[in-house]
């Protein structure tokens, strides 16, 4: 009797110990969803300034054509780009589909910058200077946002990866998380100087 009340008692506390990884890896699971979502929210704000600014542009920079569109094209890209991530926040394709639109995206609105630093009446203009601010503003959130994004996903990853939990997620089948990480060859490159 002793021995089956042992048994019954080990029983219990290695369920309880499974439920108690299981939902550990549940909720870092749900926080880095979480965390994605704020990059969406941020995103989302992002694209939705972006017409304003070429709208504006467009008025003083109507042989600046082809920079425009590329700037529309390119936000056109990241927001379905955003939509596949949305759809699926960690998996790697859809990270990377994400990543290089934000790329293509960041490198667009850049050429529109340089672009638009060739026209004075432009850079004067108070709904420019303004739309400027809040691109910036936001760019800084979500980078804050992606941050936030990958620690969690590393904090997830870290937990379905280490023993004894790594056992629970195998047998779950909880898939590793990916980060999002955009690139930016710029700033990667040592600067070059020259006297």
């Amino acid at each position: 009797m002793m021995v089956f009340l042992v048994l019954i008692v080990l029983i219990v506390v290695a369920g309880m110990w499974a439920m108690g990884m299981f939902n550990g890896l549940v909720t870092s699971r749900n926080a880095y969803k979480n965390a994605f979502a704020q990059i969406d929210v941020q995103l989302t704000r992002r694209y939705d300034l972006i017409p304003n600014l070429v709208e504006v542009a467009k008025k003083y920079m109507a042989h600046e054509r082809e920079t425009l569109e590329a700037v529309t094209q390119a936000r056109a890209a990241a927001v379905s780009g955003l939509a596949a991530a949305k759809a699926d926040p960690g998996n790697p394709q859809a990270m990377q589909q994400l990543s290089g639109a934000e790329q293509g995206l960041t490198g667009a609105l850049s050429r529109l910058m340089v672009v638009s630093e060739q026209y004075p009446d432009l850079k004067a203009n108070q709904n420019m200077m303004q739309l400027t601010e809040e691109l910036t503003s936001t760019e800084n959130r979500v980078a804050f946002a992606r941050q936030a994004y990958n620690d969690s996903v590393m904090n997830y990853n870290n937990r379905r990866e280490v023993f004894p939990s790594n056992i629970i997620a195998g047998m779950f089948n909880f898939a590793p998380a990916s980060l999002l990480e955009i690139t930016e060859p710029a700033k990667r490159e040592a600067p070059k100087v020259s006297f």
